[in-house]
């Protein structure tokens, strides 16, 4: 890999994050990352030549302007972009609250356009670079009750990179949308995952998700991050990335049933589908 990378990284004081700053800086790379907290981050990621600490809020376009205006300070440009910040959400569509539920949506969505609206003028003029959105497995199937919004928030972030790819292929900026599946960090610790304040007893296949992802899966996942964050620096290095990038088995294996559940409606319905359209005059 080029060590003269400069590689910007939010949500870099645990979990995947941590992970893939720390391996960054162990392989020579030059890194900004960002934390709501700078003491959590230092103390985290410890002190490095080649690294430099940000205390950002994401939903704030100046702080995030800032932090970006930082970075090209210190290092003269940036050329990976990793939005990795967001936090967890599990509650039914109806117990979750107006604010909650925006809540979610300002730091998984909005956080990330934040970034990209604000270090988009700096990859175009250096026609290069590289953005990797995280996004989730529940960013490509929502078939988990209970986190509807959660999902919600992930599918967006798949969709606008979709978008992002076409917008920017021209510039020579490559955009990585990463669907992982579960890898052990904290991310179903009560540090990560939010639950409703206003709880509805109705929803028993709620709480008994919301349980299961708490006590049985968290502690248990299948994904190591440390490889998860390999991969993602591998891609970095490739000359033709994937738009999409899925990490882990039970990820491709969710990816492919749902591809195969859409493939069935398709053709179940096709008649009804290709039906919609306006007669066409004989000859």
């Amino acid at each position: 890999m080029n060590t003269q990378n400069v590689w910007f990284v939010t949500g870099a004081s645990k979990g995947l994050g941590l992970s893939l700053v720390k391996q960054l800086l162990t392989g020579g790379q030059r890194v900004a990352a960002t934390s709501r907290s700078l003491d959590d981050l230092v103390r985290a990621v410890g002190t490095h030549d080649h690294f430099l600490p940000l205390a950002v809020d994401l939903k704030t376009e100046s702080s995030v302007a800032q932090a970006i205006a930082q970075t090209i300070t210190a290092f003269g440009r940036i050329d990976v972009v990793v939005n990795n910040a967001g936090f967890g959400l599990v509650g039914s569509l109806e117990e979750l609250s107006d604010a909650e539920s925006r809540e979610n949506f300002e730091v998984n969505v909005f956080g990330s356009l934040n970034v990209i609206r604000n270090v988009m003028p700096h990859l175009r003029a250096q026609q290069s670079g590289h953005i990797f959105n995280i996004s989730s497995i529940g960013g490509f199937t929502g078939a988990f009750p209970g986190f509807g919004i959660y999902c919600a928030t992930k599918f967006a972030v798949v969709g606008f990179s979709e978008s992002l790819a076409e917008e920017v292929k021209s510039f020579g900026v490559h955009v990585t949308v990463v669907e992982p599946g579960y890898f052990r960090t904290d991310f179903l610790t009560s540090g990560s995952l939010n639950v409703p304040g206003n709880q509805i007893e109705a929803y028993q296949a709620v709480r008994d998700s919301q349980q299961t992802h708490q006590s049985q899966i968290n502690g248990n996942q299948p994904g190591d991050p440390e490889k998860a964050v390999a991969a993602l620096i591998r891609i970095a290095s490739e000359s033709n990335p994937p738009l999409h990038l899925f990490l882990g088995q039970d990820a491709y294996d969710m990816a492919h049933e749902k591809i195969k559940a859409v493939q069935r409606d398709l053709e179940t319905w096709k008649a009804v589908t290709v039906s919609t359209g306006f007669e066409t005059a004989n000859a």
